[in-house]
Order: C-alpha cells, then structure tokens, then sequence
C-alpha cells in the first residue's frame, strides 16, 4: 500500500511541476498587442494559432492527472486510518486522551508541602 502512495505523490509532483512550466510558457490574452508591433506568429513554435490550443489541452491533462492523484492520496491515506480507528470517530478515541490528564491532576494536589497552604 505504501508504493502506491509513494507512486502517487511521484506522478502528481511531476504533474504540478510540468503544470507550473506550461503556464508559465503560456502567453497571457494582453500579449497579442505585441504582435502588432513586429513580433508576430513568424518566430512561433507552435505557429499562429496552435500554441493556445496545445499548450491549454496539456495545461488541462496535467490538472486532471493532478486532481486524480491527489484523490488517490486521499484515499490511500484515509484507508490506512479507517483501519486504525476499528469503527470509532475521531471523538470517541480523543475522550480516554482528554480524561487521562483530568486523573493526573489531582495526584499533585496530595503531594503539597505541609507549609503551603492549600484552597
């Protein structure tokens, strides 16, 4: 189980790295008043128009991969908890952690000097 969320936190990594690349190499919708200056689609890799298309479907493919690897983390993680807890919620195993110091605090309360006086 502990490989398949080490596998899953590789992929949505690598999926939010290569994410993070294309939107960065993504040109935003004021740059095209730049091409009326000089710096048209010539010098393009992609040509004219097909950079906004390829690059925003691989924007799309690597947030997809993205949110399904994060889902799979969620529920990888959230089953090995479910096992743990045996059927209880979250409430009923914090009330023996919080009635454990309730009991040891009136232990130090025997234990005052003799001089001291107490309320």
């Amino acid at each position: 189980m502990q490989i398949w969320l080490n596998l899953l936190v590789v992929v949505q990594m690598l999926a939010a790295i290569a994410m993070i690349g294309l939107v960065l190499v993504q040109h935003g919708k004021g740059a095209d008043m730049g091409a009326s200056f000089g710096s048209g689609a010539s010098g393009s890799l992609f040509g004219a128009t097909g950079s906004a298309n390829f690059l925003s479907r691989s924007t799309a493919v690597c947030a997809t991969v993205f949110f399904v690897a994060t889902l799979g983390i969620a529920m990888l993680s959230d089953a090995g908890g479910a096992r743990e807890s045996a059927g209880t919620s979250v409430l009923d195993r914090a009330a023996p952690a919080a009635s454990a110091p309730a009991a040891s605090a009136a232990a130090p309360a025997a234990s005052v000097a003799p001089g001291i006086p107490t309320q």
